[in-house]
């Protein structure tokens, strides 16, 4: 709320072309990422994979050209998949991930206005035993502030490549098996 307004109006317009395309793209239709997990539509695994994409590749060419500094988060490997073994069955519960639910909500649908209500519930009982969880379950397999290119030794262009190609790959067997 006290940023300038140039950054705010930025925010603005982001966050209402990242809505945007999550209702062009479909994904804000919780029957698509059901569909999703039922191994029957994967227009959200094309979506994400896209976006990963198109982002990540973004985000290093920004990086080697002095934009930005790249900010690392630790991999903790423990939390992770915690968190995925509680985010993952939520989402199908709910029939959508953080980001859809809002666009979702923006869109009217009122059974997402329970999945906003949930996260912040659930984000208010993570604020809540977040110190203990800073002690235990965040450093267990704790591997710090590392990317995959730092990790392997292989540079960041190379997994971009790699991704990009199996993508290309999978989204056409995925589409060469509907078709049939």
């Amino acid at each position: 709320m006290f940023e300038p307004a140039p950054r705010l109006l930025l925010g603005l317009l982001t966050g209402f072309l990242f809505g945007f395309f999550l209702q062009k793209g479909r994904v804000s239709d919780r029957r698509v990422i059901v569909g999703q997990f039922l191994l029957r539509d994967f227009t959200v695994m094309k979506v994400m994979m896209t976006a990963i994409l198109v982002g990540g590749a973004g985000v290093y060419a920004m990086l080697a050209a002095g934009w930005v500094q790249l900010s690392v988060k630790p991999a903790q490997l423990a939390a992770i998949f915690l968190g995925a073994l509680i985010f993952g069955p939520a989402m199908v519960f709910l029939g959508y991930c953080p980001g859809t639910a809002v666009a979702a909500a923006g869109e009217g649908k009122r059974d997402a206005w329970w999945g906003l209500l949930g996260m912040t519930l659930g984000a208010a009982v993570y604020a809540e035993f977040d110190t203990a969880c800073s002690r235990t379950v965040r450093a267990w397999a704790d591997l710090g502030q590392v990317t995959l290119p730092q990790l392997t030794g292989i540079p960041a262009y190379v997994w971009f490549a790699g991704l990009a190609v199996f993508a290309i790959l999978f989204f056409r067997w995925i589409d060469s098996r509907s078709a049939t």
